[in-house]
This record gives C-alpha cells, structure tokens and sequence, in this order.
C-alpha cells in the first residue's frame, strides 16, 4: 500500500513537473517494492515510470524495467513492448484494456477519445506517436488531456511537437501562438 501510494504521487509530481518530489516518491517505491524480494512487483512500478515518460514525450530506454525483464511477466514483457511502440499482434490479450484498444483499433482517435483515464490517453498518444500512427487529431487531443490536469511536463512537450509541426508546414501564425502558450506553461512569458 505505501509503494502505490508513493508510485502514484511520483507519477504526479513528474507530470507537474517536480522532478525532486518524484525523485524522493521513487526512491520509497523502490524502497518498500524490494524488500518483498518480488521483482515482479517492481517490474510493474518500473513500467509505470516509463508510462509517465511516454506520456510526457520522453523516449527513452525504459532501463529500470530491462533489468526486471527476465523476472517479469508476459504481460508486463508485453506493456513494455507496447510503451516502445513495438507491440506484437500475440500482445493484444495481454495488455491493460486501454492499451488493448489502442493497439486493436484502426483509427487513433476513435481510439484515444474512448480512453476515460487521462494518463492512459496520454501514454497512449504517445504510443502512437512513438509508432508513427499520431495524427494532428491526436496531438490535439494529447494538449486538450495535459492541459485540464494541469500536466505541465507532457503539455509543454505536446505543445512543443505541435509547434514544430505548424513551422515545418509554414504556418508561422499558429507557430507563434503555440510559442506564446509554450511559454505560458512553462513560466517564461513576460
């Protein structure tokens, strides 16, 4: 109970954008999930902080769980997979319900709009972003679930992608728009 607690608000203050806070959180999760002896456990919370960085456009080895992929469940092996944007057909039945449709459905935003947990909806926009399948629909939709929890870390990356999005197609407008809201969440306006 106390390392899901810890897990949880890691995954809050890393989405805020309070690396310190998540950092100690972290440090209890590991502490209480090894001294049950089950890797498995810790697999898991291993994944969650991937999930957190997924969600947050950060894509990065997920080093923590790599080390606990040996001990860990298919399930676990295939979540991971799934956070890589490498998920495998034989995958589908093993993964939580929303990254199940995700990775089932033909249309990303028919997909992403179902998803009623906003971290969900943002691992799973990234996911697709991740595996090539993210549509402008899709990043609209990411910006729109950071920006009401208030998830400073993933809106500002989002936002950023978008950025860059509307430069490279020329539209130096909305460019300069989401520049202003960049700087908004991330405090550097006048």
């Amino acid at each position: 109970m106390n390392a899901k607690g810890s897990a949880e608000r890691a995954a809050d203050a890393w989405l805020a954008g309070d690396a310190r806070v998540e950092a100690a959180e972290w440090a209890r999760v590991r502490a209480e999930l090894t001294r049950t002896g089950r890797p498995d456990l810790l697999a898991r919370a291993e994944l969650l902080r991937c999930a957190t960085r997924v969600a947050a456009l950060v894509f990065e080895p997920c080093a923590g769980f790599e080390a606990l992929a040996q001990d860990a469940a298919p399930a676990e092996q295939a979540y991971a997979r799934y956070l890589a944007g490498a998920s495998q057909p034989a995958d589908a039945a093993l993964l939580p319900e929303a990254a199940r449709a995700v990775v089932a459905s033909g249309s990303p935003e028919s997909a992403l709009a179902g998803l009623k947990d906003p971290l969900s909806r943002l691992v799973a926009a990234g996911v697709l972003l991740r595996s090539g399948r993210a549509t402008p629909a899709v990043l609209a939709q990411a910006v729109d679930t950071a920006s009401a929890q208030g998830w400073r870390r993933p809106l500002g990356a989002w936002l950023t992608l978008q950025q860059q999005r509307a430069q490279a197609a020329g539209a130096t407008d909305e460019a300069a728009r989401l520049q202003r809201r960049i700087d908004l969440v991330l405090g550097t306006s006048r």
